[in-house]
């Protein structure tokens, strides 16, 4: 049994980051990542899971929603590693938050 945790992991990952208290540190590290024109002034932890509007529909699952320097509203998504369908699953993930201005 390993004596660490791997952050690589989705659990340890949002044990590390994904809470209330660690919301500075998982601050400074997006705004280490991304570019400068999207920087990050504020997250939202919210329920991270949107189900579909019917029960037979997919259901999205978000990893942070933020608040830019500018007023953008916009989702981080965190990956691990290359998924074959990334584009058809952003379209449908940014198919909520847009219903939701609606």
């Amino acid at each position: 049994m390993s004596k660490y945790i791997n952050p690589y992991t989705d659990f340890s990952f949002k044990r590390f980051f994904g809470t209330e208290g660690n919301k500075e540190l998982l601050l400074d590290f997006l705004n280490c990542l991304i570019p400068a024109r999207h920087q990050i002034v504020d997250l939202i932890f919210r329920n991270v899971e949107q189900q579909g509007e019917l029960s037979g529909y997919r259901k999205a699952i978000y990893d942070i929603h933020c608040h830019g320097a500018n007023g953008d509203l916009f989702i981080v998504e965190m990956q691990k590693a290359k998924s074959k369908y990334f584009k058809d699953r952003t379209l449908f993930y940014i198919s909520f938050p847009t219903g939701e201005q609606a």
